[in-house]
Parts: structure tokens; sequence; C-alpha cells
């Protein structure tokens, strides 16, 4: 989600304070975490994100996505995709990647021309894919740890680390953020494409529902899902074999992929003896 930046977290000092530490310390990235030490209260989070989205953001999604149509909702995606690009610039260039930095600046220039303000994307055909990036993977490229995996209100998943792409990418380089940062609006109409930007993503997850509905442990799914997600952006979606092994908890003593199997196949038997129970009561 885009939040309004809070420039007293993170000035220009400290943060080239602990760029400066991050190139010191090298470029080796630090392993995956598996562990959840603040589960207890990401758990009560996870809940209270939950009861929001089943009251608020999921029926805002469902009429979003009543009212228009695939291209319209392509066309929004699109633009918020291509308005964010400048994020994924800065980072490339604090990741000292050059080559990834100049093809995201000729993506972001060739849509926002040729592609009407970002709505099409005729970058994508001319061969120039979408990449993305962000502060805590630059974090992480230069060797920063994960730190706790965090359940943030509102927010969703995150970690110790990830967290500070909130506050560095808002405040920095998105160029929403900026605009409002620096321009008079009376009514608050800087939260109008904040508000359209969180219902287009929500819509684009209402087909995915039935994973997590199905799942054994709904917060434990979400949870492991955005590790490997986050995983496989650091790696340019060629994560290394142990990397993977380690994220997946194969190298730790006591793994047993059988009796995790077993334990979702019995919970999915349950879960279908409900549902037929509460068919046949109506």
């Amino acid at each position: 989600m885009l939040t309004r930046p809070l420039p007293f977290l993170f000035t220009p000092r400290h943060w080239l304070a602990a760029m400066v530490l991050l190139f010191l310390a090298g470029c080796a990235i630090a392993p995956p975490r598996t562990d959840d030490p603040l589960q207890n209260v990401n758990r009560k989070v996870y809940a209270f994100n939950d009861r929001l989205d089943k009251a608020v953001l999921r029926p805002a999604a469902v009429t979003y996505r009543a009212i228009t149509n695939p291209p319209v909702r392509r066309s929004v995606n699109n633009f918020f995709t291509n308005i964010q690009m400048p994020v994924t610039v800065a980072n490339d260039l604090l990741q000292a990647r050059p080559a990834d930095a100049l093809g995201g600046t000729g993506r972001f220039l060739i849509n926002l021309t040729i592609g009407v303000g970002g709505i099409f994307d005729p970058a994508t055909r001319m061969g120039l894919p979408l990449k993305t990036t962000d502060f805590g993977i630059t974090l992480a490229r230069w060797g920063a740890p994960e730190g706790d995996f965090l359940m943030l209100p509102l927010l969703g998943p995150s970690s110790m680390r990830d967290v500070w792409h909130y506050p560095v990418d808002g405040y920095f380089f998105d160029p929403l953020s900026i605009i409002a940062r620096t321009h008079y609006f009376s009514y608050g109409q800087y939260y109008l494409p904040q508000v359209l930007f969180v219902i287009s993503v929500r819509s684009q997850l209402i087909d995915a529902e039935s994973y997590l509905e199905t799942a054994y442990d709904p917060y434990a799914f979400m949870r492991d899902a955005w590790r490997q997600r986050r995983l496989y952006k650091l790696y340019d979606g060629n994560p290394p074999a142990d990397v993977i092994e380690k994220m997946q908890g194969v190298d730790q003593p006591g793994f047993d992929p059988d009796e995790l199997l077993e334990q979702q196949r019995q919970w999915e038997q349950k879960h279908a003896k409900s549902a037929t129970g509460a068919a046949s009561g109506h």
C-alpha cells in the first residue's frame, strides 16, 4: 500500500550513514529466516487485517470489479506500475546495477509517452520486461539481515529489514508521495491515487482467495508465501537450491515433509466435512 511519507523517520543524513555502513559491510546476502519469534503479536495483527479486509477492502474491490471491465482494470494497473518505476530505478542504482537502472528508465519513459501516461505498456512489447525492486531488497543485497517477520497493520507482511522501504522509497523516490508533499490540496485529494491503488491491488487477489481459504494455517501460508516471493525477487527469480532448502526448513533437524503433508490432508478433510455439513443444514 502506498502511504504518505513521514519525513522525521529517516533523514538524508541517517540514510547516507546507513548506506555507507552497508557498503563497508560488503555485498553478501544474509541467509533467509524461517523462525517467527513475534508470532503471537503477528497473528493478532493478521486477524485485525483480515477483519478489516472482509469489512472494507474486499467489498470495495468487488464493487470495483463490478463497475469496470478487464481492459480498464489493466490500464489502471499499468498506470500505477509505471508511475512507481522511479522507485525501482533509484534502488537499481543503489544496488550498483546501472544496466537495470537504464532499462527501467527506458521502460518508464516509453510507457509515459507512447503508452499515454502509462495506461498502456508498449515497453514490454518492445523487449523491456518489467523488473521491480525496492529499498528492502537494496538493504538485503548489501548484507543487511532480514530480522524478525512482521505483520503490519493495514500494510500486511514485512520484516525488520523490508519495513524500511515504506519511509525511504515513499519519501525519496515515489512520485505520487513527492507530489503530495510538495503541492497543496484543500480536501486531501492526494489520498485518491493511494485509495485507487489499494483497491486495484486487492481486486487482483480475489481470484487467488481460494488458496488462502483452503490453507491448513492461513497466517502461516501468507507468511511463508511472502517470504518465498521476497526470496525470489532478491535473487532475480533464481535463488540457489541451498537457500530454497533453508527457507523451506529442509536443512533443519526434525523436518518431516510427510508429517506436514498429512497435517494438511487431515485439515482439508475436516474442512470439506464442515462445508458439507453446513450445506446440508440449509
